[in-house]
């Protein structure tokens, strides 16, 4: 247990954690009445996957940007600014349902605003926690961050399914606007983590030229960025597509959605523990790329199953599965990297795998408008285990001797 809770030792890590989590639970409550009010006001996969794809796409233009503000500027700032900004967004969406004057095109827009505030706080966000802690305990803080997501994936949905109940969509808006005070409050009390950034002596293109030829230089780096890619593209449709078996294969409510969902985040809680006690294992790449062909055929197995039981053991293995990878590129990143470099670096690799989020999504929800959901699921499960295979069998394998 001391091994698994070592970074909670640093009281900034601890706050930061907690502001984190508690934004994070708020988060899932929206994610989950969003959803669920796009899928009963209009019925289409196609607008689930398109509103998933607007609050990720901006990853795709700006976050690359943000890496080279991360290394410029004070992260903690860059990071309330994207707070303030997406706490507007969602008590905005409280007023436009409590006076009836919601539409689809209106969500769509917020979570394109919401993913703008995004694409900068979240290579702040991934560049400052390695302040917070000292490089020996790096992987461990790793994996608590992914814990307090996954812990709030979990209890977000159980509250939200109450909340949407009781106080309707407005409510789970509302308390996600509330949520986001608690982050703020922890960067204003950090002791940690400042920045105090050099006299720029070139321009923001010279400076993204020098982290993406970092990256470039890397091959082991590019090995993880591009598998990161394709777990990414591949795995997000499957929680995406909750709520259509929710809804068309169990033929279950929100509750049920909530289920599901939660089913998925308890298993990625599981690996995200596993990760923070044995972090520290060899071969880290060699087991991120088995974990992630695993996850392959389990998110295949659940498309395939109709039994909501055993529907729901796979998705905890298969969120713990994803937490394994995830964590283990995140580490590997992080550690593979200098600080003067890491908002760079950390934004190629956000771009990665948050970009590739909006383009699966978009893609699994067009294919699913001609197919079917689980039909689409299975293939990009075959997808990710055929692209395992041939990172195991291929002649470059930088990425497994990591």
């Amino acid at each position: 247990m001391r091994q698994a809770f070592r970074a909670f030792t640093y009281r900034d890590f601890r706050l930061m954690w907690a502001g984190a989590f508690t934004s994070s639970v708020g988060t899932w409550m929206q994610e989950v009445a969003q959803n669920w009010l796009i899928l009963t006001m209009t019925g289409s996969a196609f607008l689930l996957g398109l509103d998933a794809f607007l609050g990720d796409a901006p990853y795709m233009a700006f976050s690359l940007f943000g890496g080279v503000l991360a290394d410029r500027v004070d992260r903690r700032r860059i990071l309330l600014g994207s707070q303030f900004v997406q706490m507007g967004s969602a008590t905005l969406l409280v007023v436009l349902v409590l006076t009836g004057a919601v539409h689809v095109w209106m969500i769509l827009v917020l979570s394109f605003v919401v993913g703008c505030a995004q694409s900068f706080g979240g290579p702040a966000y991934q560049a400052l926690v390695p302040t917070l802690v000292d490089r020996g305990d790096l992987p461990n803080a790793v994996a608590l961050n992914s814990i307090q997501f996954n812990l709030a994936r979990v209890i977000g949905p159980v509250l939200a399914g109450v909340a949407f109940y009781r106080l309707g969509a407005a409510g789970c808006f509302g308390l996600n606007a509330f949520s986001f005070l608690a982050p703020i409050v922890a960067l204003l009390l950090l002791r940690r983590g400042g920045f105090a950034a050099a006299p720029a002596t070139e321009g923001v293109f010279a400076s993204l030229k020098r982290g993406l030829m970092a990256v470039r230089d890397a091959r082991a780096l590019r090995g993880l960025i591009v598998l990161s890619f394709v777990g990414s593209f591949c795995a997000m449709p499957l929680v995406t597509f909750l709520p259509v078996f929710a809804r068309s294969v169990f033929h279950r409510d929100a509750r049920g959605y909530s289920v599901l969902l939660a089913a998925f985040g308890i298993g990625a809680i599981v690996g995200a523990f596993g990760i923070a006690a044995f972090g520290n294992v060899r071969r880290k790449g060699a087991l991120a790329v088995a974990m992630q062909m695993f996850f392959g055929a389990l998110m295949a197995g659940f498309a395939l199953s109709r039994t909501p039981l055993l529907s729901y053991a796979l998705l905890g293995l298969a969120g713990a599965a994803l937490m394994v990878v995830f964590a283990l590129f995140m580490t590997l990143v992080q550690s593979n990297v200098e600080d003067h470099l890491r908002g760079r670096v950390v934004s190629v690799y956000s771009l990665a795998f948050r970009g590739a989020m909006p383009l699966g999504n978009l893609v699994a929800g067009s294919l699913a408008s001609v197919f079917t959901a689980p039909k689409v699921l299975i293939g990009n499960g075959i997808v990710m285990m055929l692209v395992g295979a041939a990172v195991f069998l291929g002649p470059r394998r930088r990425v497994l001797e990591l």
